[in-house]
């Protein structure tokens, strides 16, 4: 693959070989994004379990405390009080039947996330197909299934961002904009990585995080030392 001459600029600041702290590849990857917009700084982390077996499922949710520096939609699906409860923690729509309806019958996407109270679940189960591959289902574990709907809304507006294995087992996660500074990025970092850490199911063997690797939205990537973690 053939790379543009501010990429391969940006290359020439990386040592492939070496395993950076954290601090120093946040820094590395904030200075290396040269695009145009604002570059989104993006977590890797391949982990030492093997997603097919239901016991060794790594996946959660995690507030970050500068956010992702993405405005979220959220789609509340409640009932009575909820609903106004929703709207008022921020929700960009909150109803029942009616959104149901639209994303059944007409394939109306216009929302990033959804948070379902515990009584609407039969119903958003109908949805299973549509948004379960674009992983947007609602879920207990994501916290993304509870009675404390305007809690909820109000998470997923300040920065909650969920984190699950793909079927490489390697998770994948924005931690913030390359404007944030290396700073404000590494508070991000560390409470994602904590989530991580935490989540590591009783059954993983052997060392539990593989690799970890920060990119930006164009540029090249930083490999991360998780040695300080010690699994």
């Amino acid at each position: 693959m053939k790379h543009g001459k501010k990429y391969v600029d940006s290359a020439k600041l990386i040592d492939r070989s070496k395993l950076y702290d954290s601090a120093e590849a946040l820094e590395l990857a904030v200075s290396t994004a040269k695009a145009k917009f604002d570059e989104t700084v993006e977590l890797h982390v391949r982990l030492g379990v093997d997603s097919r077996h239901a016991d060794q499922q790594v996946r959660g949710a995690v507030v970050l405390p500068n956010g992702t520096g993405k405005s979220v939609r959220v789609l509340a699906l409640c009932k009575g009080d909820n609903v106004q409860a929703a709207l008022d923690a921020g929700a960009d729509y909150a109803g029942s039947d009616e959104y149901v309806q639209r994303i059944q019958g007409e394939g109306w996407m216009e929302f990033d996330v959804v948070i379902a109270t515990p009584d609407m679940m039969g119903m958003v189960g109908r949805l299973g197909k549509i948004l379960g591959p674009k992983g947007l289902m609602p879920s207990p574990k994501a916290g993304t299934v509870t009675p404390d709907v305007a809690k909820a809304v109000s998470e997923a507006k300040a920065g909650k961002i969920e984190y699950r294995l793909d079927k490489t087992n390697i998770i994948h996660c924005p931690i913030g904009k390359a404007s944030f500074g290396a700073e404000k990025l590494s508070e991000n970092y560390e409470a994602l990585m904590g989530a991580i850490v935490k989540a590591k199911p009783a059954a993983a063997k052997g060392q539990y995080i593989r690799s970890c690797v920060l990119t930006t939205t164009m540029g090249p990537s930083v490999k991360v030392s998780t040695a300080k973690y010690g699994v």
